[in-house]
């Protein structure tokens, strides 16, 4: 059986992801998410979509970066 790289839990359904030049192994899409997904810059919450990009910063919604000081970043046309 693997262990988890983020909770260490060892699970015999477990996959691994690549990202770069570096592989991980979880039990659940959860852990995957939590140790790999991008955080908001603003709220920290993790982006599970696309995220708004505003100066070279990642945000997760068009409301973030507003609150951030950043202007310019709508939620639709």
């Amino acid at each position: 059986m693997d262990r988890c790289a983020t909770c260490g839990n060892e699970y015999t359904h477990s996959f691994t992801l690549s990202m770069d030049t570096s592989t991980y192994t979880f039990d659940s899409f959860e852990c995957a998410i939590h140790l790999l997904a991008p955080s908001c810059a603003h709220c920290s919450c993790r982006i599970l979509g696309h995220g708004v990009e505003v100066n070279e910063r990642v945000y997760c919604c068009a409301h973030c970066p507003r609150a951030d000081g950043r202007h310019g970043a709508i939620d639709n046309a």
